[in-house]
Protein backbone atom coordinates (compact mmCIF):
# COMPACT_ATOMS: atom_id res chain seq x y z
CA UNK A 1 0.00 0.00 0.00
CA UNK A 2 0.90 3.76 -1.33
CA UNK A 3 0.99 5.83 2.11
CA UNK A 4 0.05 8.58 0.75
CA UNK A 5 -3.39 6.60 -0.07
CA UNK A 6 -3.87 6.32 3.66
CA UNK A 7 -4.16 10.17 3.78
CA UNK A 8 -6.00 11.57 0.86
CA UNK A 9 -6.50 15.00 -0.02
CA UNK A 10 -8.83 17.57 -1.10
CA UNK A 11 -6.35 19.78 -3.19
CA UNK A 12 -3.38 18.86 -5.18
CA UNK A 13 -0.38 18.21 -3.46
CA UNK A 14 3.26 17.10 -4.92
CA UNK A 15 3.65 13.43 -4.30
CA UNK A 16 -0.03 13.70 -7.35
CA UNK A 17 2.30 14.72 -9.79
CA UNK A 18 4.43 11.28 -9.31
CA UNK A 19 7.93 12.88 -10.19
CA UNK A 20 6.23 14.34 -13.37
CA UNK A 21 5.14 17.54 -14.72
CA UNK A 22 1.76 18.13 -16.11
CA UNK A 23 -0.05 20.00 -18.22
CA UNK A 24 -3.19 21.77 -17.45
CA UNK A 25 -6.00 24.20 -18.38
CA UNK A 26 -7.36 26.94 -15.86
CA UNK A 27 -10.68 26.21 -15.65
CA UNK A 28 -11.85 29.13 -12.35
CA UNK A 29 -10.33 30.37 -9.20
CA UNK A 30 -12.21 30.44 -6.25
CA UNK A 31 -11.72 31.74 -2.60
CA UNK A 32 -12.32 28.74 0.02
CA UNK A 33 -11.45 28.16 3.75
CA UNK A 34 -8.10 26.23 4.40
CA UNK A 35 -7.65 25.26 7.92
CA UNK A 36 -8.83 28.35 9.51
CA UNK A 37 -7.83 30.91 6.18
CA UNK A 38 -9.54 31.80 3.41
CA UNK A 39 -7.28 31.04 0.26
CA UNK A 40 -7.27 30.90 -3.99
CA UNK A 41 -7.59 27.68 -5.48
CA UNK A 42 -6.99 27.28 -8.70
CA UNK A 43 -9.53 24.80 -10.61
CA UNK A 44 -8.38 23.05 -14.03
CA UNK A 45 -10.54 21.48 -16.78
CA UNK A 46 -11.07 18.15 -16.23
CA UNK A 47 -10.15 17.95 -12.50
CA UNK A 48 -11.75 17.67 -9.54
CA UNK A 49 -8.92 18.76 -7.47
CA UNK A 50 -8.24 22.25 -7.05
CA UNK A 51 -4.42 23.47 -5.95
CA UNK A 52 -4.10 25.92 -3.24
CA UNK A 53 -2.62 29.06 -4.69
CA UNK A 54 0.49 30.40 -2.47
CA UNK A 55 1.80 33.88 -2.94
CA UNK A 56 4.79 31.88 -5.13
CA UNK A 57 2.29 30.16 -7.54
CA UNK A 58 -0.10 33.21 -7.93
CA UNK A 59 2.90 35.94 -8.28
CA UNK A 60 3.76 33.76 -11.38
CA UNK A 61 0.43 33.17 -13.12
CA UNK A 62 -0.19 37.25 -12.48
CA UNK A 63 2.95 37.78 -14.10
CA UNK A 64 2.20 35.54 -17.34
CA UNK A 65 -1.54 36.43 -17.72
CA UNK A 66 -2.27 39.51 -15.77
CA UNK A 67 -3.67 40.27 -12.03
CA UNK A 68 -7.33 39.38 -12.55
CA UNK A 69 -8.13 36.09 -11.61
CA UNK A 70 -11.14 35.94 -14.42
CA UNK A 71 -8.57 36.59 -17.14
CA UNK A 72 -7.04 33.22 -16.67
CA UNK A 73 -9.03 31.08 -17.54
CA UNK A 74 -8.57 29.01 -20.44
CA UNK A 75 -4.44 29.65 -19.68
CA UNK A 76 -2.52 26.75 -20.01
CA UNK A 77 0.46 26.29 -17.32
CA UNK A 78 2.38 23.32 -16.64
CA UNK A 79 2.63 21.90 -12.97
CA UNK A 80 5.65 20.51 -11.64
CA UNK A 81 7.64 19.13 -8.32
CA UNK A 82 9.66 21.02 -6.69
CA UNK A 83 12.49 21.21 -3.66
CA UNK A 84 11.68 24.07 -1.49
CA UNK A 85 12.45 25.44 1.92
CA UNK A 86 9.64 26.07 4.28
CA UNK A 87 10.06 26.66 8.02
CA UNK A 88 14.25 25.44 7.48
CA UNK A 89 13.89 22.48 5.85
CA UNK A 90 13.11 21.05 2.22
CA UNK A 91 9.85 19.95 1.36
CA UNK A 92 8.37 19.02 -2.43
CA UNK A 93 5.87 21.07 -3.31
CA UNK A 94 3.96 22.02 -6.51
CA UNK A 95 5.11 25.02 -8.74
CA UNK A 96 3.55 26.46 -11.74
CA UNK A 97 5.33 27.80 -14.98
CA UNK A 98 3.98 28.57 -18.61
CA UNK A 99 3.39 25.31 -20.44
CA UNK A 100 5.73 25.27 -23.13
CA UNK A 101 4.37 25.53 -26.62
CA UNK A 102 4.42 21.82 -28.87
CA UNK A 103 7.49 22.24 -30.89
CA UNK A 104 7.67 23.78 -34.62
CA UNK A 105 6.01 22.13 -37.04
CA UNK A 106 8.25 21.81 -40.28
CA UNK A 107 6.44 22.65 -43.41
CA UNK A 108 8.45 21.42 -46.43
CA UNK A 109 12.06 21.75 -46.36
CA UNK A 110 10.74 25.55 -43.82
CA UNK A 111 10.13 24.89 -40.10
CA UNK A 112 7.52 27.34 -38.57
CA UNK A 113 9.87 29.11 -36.15
CA UNK A 114 8.63 30.24 -32.89
CA UNK A 115 7.32 33.68 -32.36
CA UNK A 116 8.74 36.71 -30.49
CA UNK A 117 6.83 35.65 -27.12
CA UNK A 118 7.90 32.16 -27.62
CA UNK A 119 11.09 32.99 -27.40
CA UNK A 120 10.90 35.21 -24.53
CA UNK A 121 8.92 32.48 -22.29
CA UNK A 122 11.51 30.06 -23.08
CA UNK A 123 13.84 31.89 -21.70
CA UNK A 124 11.97 32.89 -18.60
CA UNK A 125 11.59 28.97 -17.97
CA UNK A 126 15.45 28.75 -18.33
CA UNK A 127 16.21 28.50 -21.84
CA UNK A 128 13.64 26.50 -23.59
CA UNK A 129 15.53 23.72 -23.21
CA UNK A 130 12.93 21.45 -21.64
CA UNK A 131 12.04 17.87 -23.11
CA UNK A 132 8.54 17.97 -24.94
CA UNK A 133 5.98 16.88 -22.29
CA UNK A 134 4.05 14.07 -22.31
CA UNK A 135 0.74 15.69 -22.20
CA UNK A 136 -0.72 12.86 -20.63
CA UNK A 137 -1.97 13.58 -16.13
CA UNK A 138 -0.19 11.89 -13.92
CA UNK A 139 -2.47 12.42 -11.33
CA UNK A 140 -5.74 12.30 -13.26
CA UNK A 141 -6.44 8.74 -12.17
CA UNK A 142 -6.25 9.54 -8.29
CA UNK A 143 -8.93 12.50 -8.66
CA UNK A 144 -11.92 10.21 -9.72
Amino acid sequence: MNIESAFPSTYIKASDLLGRSARVTIRNVLMETVGQEQKPILYFNGKEKGLVLNRTNANTISTLFGPNTDDWEGAEVELFPAMVDFQGRSVEAVRVRIAPRKPAVARGDTAIAPNARDRAMADANGGGGAAPLDDEIPFEMSWR
